[in-house]
This record gives C-alpha cells, structure tokens and sequence, in this order.
C-alpha cells in the first residue's frame, strides 16, 4: 500500500488545520486524532473543535427525545444532502448543520460555536407553615421566575399557614406558575413541576389550584 503514514500525513495537514476552527459531529474526530498520534508517540495538536450535536442541541432542543440531533435526524429534518457514512460527506453534513443553526438562531458563528453557560437555580426551599394561618394545612410549591425571590414568596406562604415543599407529592395542595424560560424545557412549553400536577389533576388527585403569576 502507497498510503502516507498518519505522522506524514499530519505534517502536511497542520498548516491548513490550523488556521481553522474544526467542526466535529460529536466528539469522535478530536479523540482519534488524539488517539493516532497517541500511537505514533507525537505531540497532539493545539486544534480548535466544536462539536455540531451541541450546535444542533442549542439551535432545536425540542428534537431531544424525538429524534435526537444525530445526522440521521437531522439528514430528515432539515432535508440535508448527503451520502451518510461517508467521511468526507459527513464533514459536509457537520458544515451544514452549522449553517442552519446560524440561520435559525440569527447568530454568527463566533457567537454559535460560545459555550452557553449552564442555567443556575435556586438551592430547594422547603419551609414548614405557621399552624394558626388561616391558610394552615395547605402545602405549596413554585415554579418558574416570579416577581419576588422564592426566599420572599417562601415566607409569605408561611406566614399565612402554607408549609412549602420543592416538590410536587399528592399532599401538594397549591402550585404557584411564574414565568417559564422556555430554553430550559427541552422543547415543552409547560415545567415539569407544571406537568405533574396536571397529570395528577387528571388522575383524579382533586383539590389542587394552580396559580399563575
């Protein structure tokens, strides 16, 4: 066979290489890379990669559990062409989905490719009511961004009798709904929180209220 060896290969790679920021389809191309010059005892190469499945994930987070973001899905979805399997055609299909998701997110690469922090919540409050409310017996919990810390409204619902958990159980009695911050639902429209109390709404658990605010 005539094929360079991967050190050769790599020489007259590198120029090109980096001059450019790479995109991989999940993290497979950085780790054999890694791994080939591993095995020929060379220094790994200082690249910059960025993973399109994290891309894709940003730009469709409701495709999560409805196809996933793997090219066979997104070959589907967003009616891409290509031969899949192929090296050089699944490069191609990696640029592509990049393209897209510049498109649908209105960024520019710089700005795509920028990890995203990941979203902080508040620690779980749980505050027991105070037994001579009016509200005493109840027990409520919170979901969502409201118009005052979870600590303020925690201690409100207290005062009036409520005792607040962090979770919803069938001893949950009241749900308060703030605003949802959609890019943290994986594609729904409603907090899993929200979800579950609507579920045992409907599996006869009465004397729920929600309420939005």
């Amino acid at each position: 066979m005539n094929a360079s060896r991967f050190p050769d290969a790599l020489d007259v790679l590198l120029p090109l290489l980096t001059r450019h920021h790479l995109i991989q389809h999940s993290n497979f191309d950085k780790q054999a890379m890694s791994a080939a010059c591993r095995s020929c005892g060379i220094d790994i190469p200082d690249l910059r990669w960025s993973d399109s499945v994290q891309i894709a994930r940003r730009a469709w987070p409701e495709w999560k559990g409805n196809g996933g973001h793997g090219l066979a899905n997104l070959k589907r979805t967003l009616n891409l062409q290509f031969h899949h399997h192929d090296a050089g055609e699944d490069a191609r299909a990696a640029a592509m989905v990049v393209l897209h998701a510049e498109h649908h997110l209105r960024l520019p690469f710089e700005k795509l490719i920028k990890p995203v922090g990941r979203k902080s919540y508040a620690a779980p409050i749980a505050m027991d009511g105070d037994p001579k409310g009016a509200l005493a017996g109840s027990v409520v919990v919170f979901t969502g961004a409201l118009g005052m810390s979870r600590n303020e409204a925690a201690e409100f619902a207290a005062q009036v009798g409520m005792s607040v958990k962090p979770g919803v159980t069938k001893q949950t009695t009241h749900l308060v709904v703030g605003d949802q911050d959609l890019k943290v639902l994986a594609g729904h429209t409603k907090s899993s929180k929200h979800r579950k109390a609507e579920d045992m709404q409907s599996a006869g658990h009465w004397g729920w209220s929600v309420r939005h605010v």
